[in-house]
């Protein structure tokens, strides 16, 4: 099932864009041998950018987070994620007035920085909230599950506003064998209740992939079919790389095991255009 080693595969482009969880890193730290990845990368000239739905907190702190287990060469500025579409999004269409939003305060980096106020659902009062101009799905964590997500879904059924989804993620793996729950499928979840239609950003829209292409194209002129995206999850990087028109590599150190590959692509219809056991060199 596997097609060829990663070496082979990434020697013949100038830009990979990685995916983060299960593919660099995942719930015991770094991928074994990805650290030679990016030595490869570097004494190869070839440039990279990582590609995440992970909304959790900004970029700076998601570099500091992969520098922490020894990957030195991702800075902030290699970082694309799904928060900085929604905080783009907010800038240009929500200008005033306070937004509200489940999850970390640390992801709440995204409202900020797109000059508006913010208010955790947890502090919010139904009896005052004419000053809402929209709502933020951020993160799995920092609010209570039951009563906040209640809240949220009585203030949509009260009030009409935008709702922006930073992460299109369903669930992930928390540890071999094993996942949670992740933001995508609240939304889902409270969108079918409140009957209303949210704005996502995040793979595999293709939105990500040409906001990324843009940051590639400030550094270097570099045709698509130099790209390469590298996930493990089909729904998410390998359909998405395939709809932007990128080569896509499958690696089965996450979402997608070595024993589910085969049916999971047969089942699916999303064809990778390689499979590799890991991102390793």
């Amino acid at each position: 099932m596997i097609s060829g080693s990663f070496r082979e595969i990434v020697e013949q482009y100038e830009v990979v864009f990685f995916d983060s969880f299960g593919v660099l890193r995942n719930y015991d730290g770094m991928i074994p041998g990805v650290e030679k990845t990016f030595a490869f990368l570097r004494e190869n000239n070839i440039d990279f950018y990582i590609l995440t739905n992970d909304a959790s907190r900004g970029p700076k702190e998601l570099a500091n987070k992969f520098q922490e287990m020894g990957l030195e060469e991702i800075t902030r500025s290699k970082i694309i994620s799904s928060g900085m579409l929604a905080r783009n999004y907010l800038r240009n269409k929500v200008k005033n007035g306070t937004v509200t939003y489940l999850g970390t305060e640390k992801s709440a980096h995204y409202i900020e920085t797109a000059g508006l106020k913010t208010l955790r659902i947890q502090d919010l009062s139904l009896k005052d909230i004419d000053h809402i101009n929209a709502m933020v799905l951020l993160d799995d964590e920092g609010y209570d599950w039951q009563g906040d997500v209640n809240k949220a879904i009585n203030l949509l059924r009260m009030r009409n506003m935008p709702v922006i989804v930073a992460n299109t993620d369903l669930t992930y793996p928390v540890s071999k064998g094993k996942i949670a729950l992740a933001v995508g499928a609240l939304a889902d979840m409270i969108e079918k209740i409140v009957q209303k239609s949210f704005i996502r950003f995040g793979k595999p829209d293709t939105q990500m992939f040409n906001f990324a292409y843009e940051h590639v194209l400030h550094t270097r002129l570099v045709d698509k079919n130099k790209i390469l995206m590298v996930g493990d999850t089909l729904e998410t990087d390998i359909i998405g790389g395939n709809k932007f028109g990128i080569d896509t590599a499958l690696v089965l150190t996450g979402n997608t095991p070595p024993e589910k590959a085969k049916m999971n692509i047969e089942s699916t219809g999303i064809i990778p255009d390689y499979i590799c056991s890991s991102a390793a060199v």
